[in-house]
């Protein structure tokens, strides 16, 4: 039977992520808790293996990273320089092309968001978050084939071999599925932990929020609003409004990185109907995945509709301090009291 190159974003469960890498498969499973995600199609790891197999890539693959096998920074950077080159001039499969024109064209010629779905990213136990890359507003079936490959690419940047020599994958055969998915012209955007990320504490959600597509908020390039709100009452407990000087938002070609009017830099970018419904879709989801969830979030300009467009487990908590037990009856009154002897 042949490979699985492509499925629809509706059909993919959890069970799919050793096929086609976590962030595909957790939005199929958003997708079937009725949780507003754009829709879309993902590659196949096989797909990225078709592409490195009949370009006869692998041997390149493996000669420039055994000689970046010392961790030198420097052979790093020329090993990733490498492999980048002859993907760049390596064709696409004609059977991955094809599978991938045809989902484009029943998604209806409009813009999509193109984003690695590597296997192990997004995982319980690690997050490659940031090392792998995402292009927006990518149009026309030709660009998203090389928006593709550019993200099959980034699975040997030089923080993504770093990454995987420090986790101990460095002789493990990496693969990528990716996702496309419709363009959400986004008012407004952010990333929300459905707990405090510095306490863990549950019973909170910490909101950050800014102008425009999420590239600026992801990419640290603006300082977003910060909203800490209880989860029981929806009591915004902590809010600091910061002057967002930058957004990106679609162009003809792409994304554009634009100055925000003065007269929207230092307003709240979110209301409290909005933060409500953040916080509503967040409790579904972490509900829904039984964990506590980093979910990446927009709302569309025009009609305000939310989108959940990425969704991955919270890791990287600190553990919260293990109080000291008391030694004796005595020493546990005085502490119940506050009085606790002195050494």
């Amino acid at each position: 039977m042949a490979a699985e190159l492509t499925r629809s974003l509706a059909d993919l469960r959890q069970a799919d992520t050793d096929s086609f890498g976590g962030k595909s498969s957790t939005l199929g499973e958003l997708i079937a808790a009725e949780i507003p995600v754009p829709p879309g199609f993902a590659l196949s790891c096989e797909a990225f293996r078709l592409f490195v197999e009949q370009a006869g890539l692998r041997g390149v693959i493996a000669h420039a990273l055994e000689r970046a096998s010392s961790g030198d920074v420097d052979a790093v950077n020329r090993a990733s320089h490498s492999i980048s080159e002859a993907m760049h001039s390596a064709p696409m499969p004609a059977a991955v092309r094809d599978e991938v024109t045809r989902h484009y064209a029943e998604l209806g010629d409009v813009p999509v968001a193109v984003r690695s779905s590597a296997l192990g990213e997004d995982s319980q136990e690690a997050t490659f978050a940031g090392q792998q890359e995402t292009y927006l507003w990518i149009r026309g079936a030709g660009q998203v084939c090389d928006a593709i490959r550019d993200c099959w690419i980034s699975l040997y940047s030089p923080p993504a071999i770093a990454y995987r020599a420090r986790l101990g994958e460095k002789d493990e055969e990496p693969a990528m599925g990716v996702t496309v998915q419709l363009m959400v012209d986004a008012e407004v955007s952010g990333v929300m932990f459905t707990c405090n990320p510095v306490s863990g504490d549950p019973s909170m959600v910490a909101i950050n929020a800014s102008w425009g597509l999420g590239l600026a908020v992801v990419g640290g390039e603006v300082t977003p609003d910060d909203y800490l709100v209880s989860k029981v009452t929806r009591e915004v407990v902590r809010e600091n409004i910061s002057s967002k000087t930058v957004e990106y938002v679609p162009g003809e070609a792409g994304t554009v990185f634009l100055d925000v009017p003065e007269e929207r830099r230092d307003i709240p970018c979110l209301d409290e109907p909005r933060i409500a419904t953040l916080v509503d879709v967040g409790k579904r989801v972490e509900r829904y995945f039984g964990s506590r969830q980093d979910i990446e979030w927009a709302f569309a300009r025009g009609d305000g509709e939310l989108f959940v467009v990425q969704s991955r487990p919270v890791t990287g908590i600190a553990k919260p301090k293990e109080e000291k037990k008391p030694t004796s009856a005595m020493s546990l009154l005085m502490s119940t009291f506050g009085a606790e002897k002195k050494q």
